[in-house]
């Protein structure tokens, strides 16, 4: 299982770099918006991907 935890935290760390490292000032805008948002908007952005990700992780299963 730690393997298996391992192997996630590497493709996350791929994905978020991804972004940055394609287009940097395009990230630095978006940014500065999710910093803008209520606190409220970013807890339902972080739920709201939170449950996409378990879904996906279902559909796979």
């Amino acid at each position: 299982m730690l393997e298996d935890l391992s192997r996630a935290l590497a493709l996350m760390l791929v994905f978020e770099g991804i972004m940055p490292f394609l287009m940097p000032d395009r990230w630095l805008r978006i940014l500065e918006t999710m910093v803008a948002l209520e606190t409220r908007h970013m807890r339902a952005l972080g739920l709201t991907c939170m449950l996409a990700g378990c879904g996906i992780l279902l559909l796979m299963r």
